[in-house]
């Protein structure tokens, strides 16, 4: 059985996921700045818990965001510094992907399956949203639109009226991006989600060398000026 470590630290929650042994593990924690100096660890003893080393993993997975700039740059120099060591291939995930994975698993285990096209929308600060559109086809997740940021207004403009959304900015702009039929503010289990994604990549073949893991911004601007604050401040 292929056996895949994946992590992902693109938002305030850090995820990873061993797969293909005999039990699943997962762990999930607080990431954000705690993510740099746990991920190895945290990895490592994933991989003990199994009875496994790093060298028996098949590939390492990442998500590669969108999400939080020093989160995505965190996953990618582990996983890079990982995949290096073991001279193993990597296998990048979209971290919107992982969103709309956890709501499908969520809807199953409610007893009313996802069918259709689901758009993610993550709060992505600054009054910004990151968001895609995905789709499940005979088990496999495909990209509908591809993750970009946008603002509340241009997202309800470009995506219409979605049936089914996902994501952090249902809450952080409530009432702003209209009223979907159905709809997960929140994720149940990220690392779950990820060890998912990990095997339908491996099953793809998408494998890469591990310089090749990179980060994936749609964002250029990491953070606003004092005057864009305070005029934010004033406007709320």
């Amino acid at each position: 059985m292929t056996v895949l470590l994946a992590l992902d630290s693109s938002t305030e929650t850090m995820a990873l996921a061993l797969s293909g042994v005999a039990e699943p593990l997962y762990f999930e924690a607080v990431g954000g700045p705690q993510a740099s100096a746990r991920l190895v660890p945290e990895a490592l003893a994933l991989l003990a818990r199994a009875g496994l080393q790093l060298s028996d993993v098949d590939a390492i997975a990442y998500g590669r965001g969108p999400g939080a700039f020093t989160g995505l740059r965190t996953a990618c120099a582990v996983v890079q510094g990982l995949a290096f060591g073991v001279a193993k291939p990597v296998l990048s995930l979209c971290s919107l992907m992982l969103v709309a994975e956890d709501a499908r698993q969520q809807a199953e285990a409610a007893g009313d399956p996802l069918a259709g096209t689901i758009w993610v929308a993550m709060d992505a600060r600054m009054g910004e949203i990151y968001a895609g559109a995905f789709r499940l086809e005979a088990g496999q997740w495909l990209t509908v639109d591809a993750p970009a940021l946008y603002s509340p207004p241009a997202l309800v403009a470009h995506w219409g009226a979605p049936e089914a959304v996902a994501g952090t900015a249902l809450q952080a702009f409530l009432g702003q991006l209209g009223a979907p039929a159905r709809t997960w503010p929140q994720t149940v289990s990220r690392a779950q989600a990820l060890a998912v994604l990990a095997q339908q990549a491996w099953a793809r073949g998408e494998l890469l060398d591990a310089a090749e893991a990179m980060p994936v911004y749609v964002r250029d601007k990491v953070a606003q000026t004092t005057a864009e604050r305070l005029a934010a401040r004033a406007l709320s």
